[in-house]
């Protein structure tokens, strides 16, 4: 709809989604089904081959199949990272088929140029020119792009363990390729979890700490978790469009502009690389201290 009579309504709509939820999905995204399709499968194919096994056998030596209490320091998930920009490790990664390899590549490309576009299609909203939040992100050698393959088997206990914390994340635009048939992803609106529910071909997109910040909170990153469930494995692909590790991210000075005068700056000014050194320690707790530890 962004093609046509019906842009502006749809370009109001992303607004909305972007200064009073944090998420939207996106259909139509251009990204081709049977694409899609052939990554959930091999997906599904290499954590029952490679990884089902090995997270039964870390459950049994953690002693969670039992547990009585709450576990709070950790998650019920099987996950592995592949990292696209600025250098790719696909090749590095042990256990994945050539084809899957390949098939990754292909995948992470179309959904970084997809990123770019949303990034323009906020550039509009914001009223910033077009480009502007690629530039913020880009640093000297362009953004971090990478992706989160994530299962979250079966939990026998989904009222004592979460598949994932409660957390917002530290990065740029997050593009998300979500099983189409298990849920549990939810996010935190008005102080209550709402399911984001699966929803077939389509891509979950959120945004993270960076554009709360260029954006000096019009936009902002949005707590959310996944809940474990007692039957299904959920698959979760995420992929993080992050500034590089030496981008420097602070408000865009037009939108201080626009800011009435009382209202200061309320964020900082740091290196991107210095706030994800901070976040590794905090990512699961209130994430206003993080932008306060720059000042």
């Amino acid at each position: 709809n962004l093609n046509g009579s019906e842009r502006g309504v749809t370009m109001e709509k992303i607004n909305d989604a972007c200064e009073n939820w944090g998420f939207f999905e996106l259909v139509n995204h251009g990204i081709p089904h049977d694409l899609l399709d052939k990554v959930e499968k091999m997906t599904k194919d290499h954590y029952k081959k490679c990884m089902e096994q090995r997270f039964k056998e870390m459950v049994a030596a953690k002693a969670l199949e039992g547990v009585k209490a709450e576990v709070t320091d950790m998650d019920w998930e099987s996950t592995f990272f592949l990292r696209h920009r600025p250098t790719s490790n696909i090749s590095e990664i042990p256990d994945l088929v050539d084809e899957y390899r390949e098939l990754m590549k292909d995948f992470a490309g179309k959904l970084e140029k997809l990123a770019e576009e949303l990034l323009d299609l906020l550039c509009e909203n914001l009223g910033l020119e077009k480009g502007y939040l690629k530039k913020a992100f880009y640093g000297s050698k362009g953004p971090n792009f990478g992706t989160k393959v994530s299962n979250y088997p079966p939990c026998p206990t989904p009222d004592l363990i979460k598949g994932l914390r409660a957390h917002t994340d530290a990065g740029g635009i997050i593009l998300l390729f979500q099983d189409d048939k298990v849920s549990g992803l939810q996010l935190l609106k008005d102080g209550e979890w709402i399911d984001v529910p699966p929803m077939r071909h389509s891509i979950v997109i959120n945004l993270g700490d960076q554009i709360e910040v260029i954006t000096n909170g019009k936009y902002k990153s949005v707590m959310h978790r996944v809940i474990a469930q007692t039957d299904g494995t959920r698959m979760s692909i995420a992929s993080f469009y992050n500034p590089g590790n030496d981008a420097v991210i602070y408000p865009a000075p037009t939108l201080l502009e626009k800011e009435p005068t009382e209202k200061e700056q309320s964020y900082p000014k740091f290196v991107f690389d210095d706030y994800m050194k901070l976040y590794a320690g905090l990512k699961f707790q209130a994430k206003e201290p993080r932008f306060e530890a720059h000042e």
